[in-house]
């Protein structure tokens, strides 16, 4: 399959909501909250809910889901654009990634570039 890189606005945060619970309930629907969790990590103003979104989908998201490892990418955006994330988003990020490693089916390599990115942002070496 071959991915394009987009930036997309941010959207409502009611089509966040509603597009990350039916990507949660249907794996079908992950393009659609893919790009809403971008829209939100790029260009969204409000950092507690870009984190509770990414969050909620890093927790929520099936083994394999293409959403586990652009979560951590998008909590890496978050950080770099706000400086900060809470307790919470790190040790998700630091768990996900730790599941990329062990197991790239699991989680995509994704994890480990935006923790990576993390840990550069937020100066966590």
């Amino acid at each position: 399959m071959h991915r394009t890189l987009e930036n997309p606005p941010a959207p409502a945060r009611e089509m966040v909501t509603e597009a990350l619970e039916g990507a949660l309930d249907d794996r079908s629907a992950a393009d659609h909250t893919a790009e809403a969790l971008v829209g939100i990590a790029l260009h969204g103003d409000d950092r507690d809910f870009a984190e509770h979104c990414c969050v909620k989908t890093g927790t929520r998201a099936a083994p394999g889901s293409p959403l586990l490892g652009l979560t951590v990418l998008c909590l890496s955006h978050i950080a770099r654009r706000f400086g900060r994330l809470s307790d919470e988003a790190l040790d998700l990020a630091r768990s996900l990634a730790q599941r990329a490693a062990a197991d790239p089916a699991d989680v995509d390599g994704r994890a480990l570039d935006g923790y990576d990115d993390i840990r550069t942002f937020l100066h966590l070496w």
